[in-house]
């Protein structure tokens, strides 16, 4: 309890602080309801505060010697190492997540890191040819200046990261506004790692409160350059609508229907675990899940057999269980909303393969079938324990239905012939796509992100260089210009 106490505060430009507010938000485990703290919400004020002190520190920042930057990053690399079994356990208690969901977690996170360590060393400058004679041109990488990170409930540790450390790498400071249900492993726990690691105080800052006190200050605020938001496609849209009002550069992480597709050469047992993995990752409660599990008829008796076996003999229950699968959702909204959702999918002609329980937050799995055509549950993101399982007559089809969707996230197919999964892939609307493999991938070197209205924008490796930096060119002279006047 101690340990949530600590760090479920603000952090403005090095001080671990209480926000002005007049109302708390209430940290809860999502298994047992335990209250693990209480934090005083930021308002509009601490916003500018935690603005104007990253665009202060941000510009020494900026002119420190790279390796002084990377030897940062290495030190919170290492501190997060060290501290490994401390974060997995706040995960469980702050997110529900299993010991295996929150070993993943914190193995991606550290993965970012140790990118972010190389990046903080990446060429800051390139010499381009000119037209004119004597001209030399100049093409500098400079940092944006200062990135505002909203992040989602679903992995914060992991996502704010993806942000965070290559943001500061490059020469960034950053205000990070973590979601409500993850005050700590979104905020406090990351800001703690980065100021046991020496980082100048005011160059990462964290805000724990909610549009409800600040409307739109956070994203309107004059001093972010770029807005990185992890969530919804819902509010996706107003953070986009409202950060193109101010000119503001957006990388929006949105929601998902990926679907994992099963052609009738693939490894049928190997194709089933990866489909399990895929959709009950975190209760399904992950943008990348497999919503829809697509299986060629040829092969879809064996393969529900074996799949339904398998969901069936999934354990819920305590996440603190190193047996267990499927822990809570994430509040009890979501659990009633998801069983709401699987009693309306029956009335309305589904046939239930596995029909789960809901005891207060642990929302058993559950796999549907015969959901009639025009279904709503066929297009939307499912964030919970729910599989739906469709059959298909051979890959046009499979095409037709995976692109049947608006959004565009991830997705998977499983055949004997990868250069076939290949040929597949590259018919599907997607930002990734997976032969052979879950759905749920995340790889710190390769571009991460959607297409359609899953997403604007890339993470990772290269693509982060292009999210926060800025290209200034200057041009040098060494002859005499002709002018025609």
């Amino acid at each position: 309890m101690s340990f949530f106490h600590e760090l479920a505060h603000q952090y403005i430009d090095g001080e671990w602080r209480t926000g002005s507010g007049s109302w708390d938000i209430i940290d809860f485990n999502p298994y047992n309801g335990e209250k693990l703290a209480a934090v005083t919400v930021a308002t509009a004020l601490e916003v500018d505060q935690a603005y104007r002190a990253a665009e202060r520190a941000q510009q020494e920042w900026a002119a420190t010697n790279p390796y002084e930057r990377r030897a940062v990053l290495e030190r919170a690399l290492r501190i997060t190492g060290e501290r490994a079994d401390e974060i997995a356990e706040a995960i469980i208690d702050e997110l529900g997540g299993t010991r295996l969901r929150a070993a993943y977690e914190v193995r991606g996170a550290s993965e970012v890191l140790r990118e972010a360590v190389r990046q903080s060393l990446r060429p800051t400058g390139r010499l381009l040819p000119s037209v004119s004679d004597g001209r030399e041109n100049r093409l500098y990488r400079l940092p944006v200046g200062v990135i505002g990170v909203i992040s989602a409930f679903n992995f914060p540790f992991l996502v704010g990261m993806k942000s965070i450390a290559p943001a500061l790498a490059l020469g960034n400071a950053v205000v990070v506004k973590p979601h409500q249900s993850a005050p700590v492993v979104g905020g406090g726990l990351i800001a703690r790692i980065f100021e046991d690691a020496g980082l100048p105080a005011g160059l990462l800052n964290v805000l724990i409160t909610d549009s409800a006190e600040i409307g739109d200050a956070f994203i309107e605020h004059p001093v972010p350059k770029v807005i990185s938001f992890s969530g919804s496609d819902r509010v996706g849209r107003h953070i986009a609508g409202t950060a193109a009002g101010h000119l503001k550069r957006t990388i929006l992480e949105l929601s998902g229907n990926s679907a994992l597709v099963v052609l009738e050469d693939a490894d049928i047992d190997y194709a089933v675990r990866a489909a399990v993995f895929s959709r009950f990752l975190y209760q399904g409660q992950v943008s990348m899940a497999a919503n829809r599990i697509l299986v060629d008829r040829s092969v879809a008796a064996e393969f529900t057999e074996r799949f339904t076996a398998e969901v069936a003999a999934l354990k819920s229950g305590d996440p603190r269980d190193p047996e267990t699968r499927i822990g809570p959702v994430f509040n009890a909204f979501q659990a009633d909303a998801l069983t709401a959702l699987v009693d309306r999918a029956v009335a309305d002609g589904a046939t239930a393969l596995v029909r789960g329980r809901t005891r207060g937050n642990v929302v058993e799995p559950t796999v549907l079938t015969d959901l009639p055509g025009g279904s709503p549950l066929l297009t939307q993101e499912i964030l919970g324990p729910v599989a739906l399982l469709m059959t298909f007559d051979g890959e046009d089809e499979a095409v037709t239905i995976v692109n049947d969707s608006p959004y565009g996230l991830s997705g998977a197919v499983h055949t004997g012939d990868a250069e076939r999964g290949v040929r597949f892939a590259q018919r599907i609307v997607s930002g990734m796509f997976h032969v052979n493999d879950s759905t749920v991938q995340d790889d710190p070197l390769v571009a991460f992100g959607g297409e359609k209205t899953s997403g604007v924008g890339r993470l990772n490796g290269e693509a982060v260089v292009e999210a926060f930096t800025t290209q200034k060119w200057m041009s040098i002279q060494h002859g005499r210009s002709v002018f025609p006047f």
